[in-house]
């Protein structure tokens, strides 16, 4: 988590963007409602390996947009953007104690695949982290397969 308190530090995180995209290995959007809207929030792609087909989806909401489908239309769109370009898989993770993003990860069909124990240092603590993956066939995992 981070914060941006400046112009400058704000041009400093989107140059770390565009290297990332240029470098094939991060992608990010801004988020809106509507176009030319008020940023809603943000969306990208961490982590990516173009070789491999997978990628770690990120998002985060403003506050005046939580609980508005915000989130899972973005990741929605992002999954469907990410699977027409080549990607197999994507997954997410979301601190345990964040109960709404996993819901979106749900409602955006990223199936949950187990937790991360003690995964990240948030400001408060360490915290166990959710994962949750898609698959560009979208089929659901197969319970009945051991590891």
């Amino acid at each position: 988590m981070f914060t941006i308190d400046t112009q400058d530090e704000a041009l400093e995180v989107i140059e770390r963007w565009r290297q990332r995209w240029l470098a094939e290995t991060g992608a990010h959007w801004a988020v809106t409602t509507q176009p030319e809207g008020d940023p809603a929030g943000r969306i990208g792609l961490r982590a990516m390996d173009t070789q491999q087909g997978v990628a770690e989806a990120i998002y985060s909401t403003a506050p005046a947009f939580r609980g508005q489908g915000v989130a899972p239309a973005a990741l929605e769109a992002l999954a469907s953007w990410a699977f027409s370009v080549g990607f197999h898989r994507l997954f997410l993770r979301h601190s345990a104690a964040n109960p709404a993003s996993c819901r979106v990860a749900a409602k955006s069909g990223f199936a949950a695949e187990g937790t991360e124990r003690s995964a990240e240092l948030h400001t408060d603590g360490w915290h166990d982290m959710h994962m949750h993956a898609r698959i560009a066939t979208g089929k659901p995992p197969d319970a009945n397969r051991n590891g």
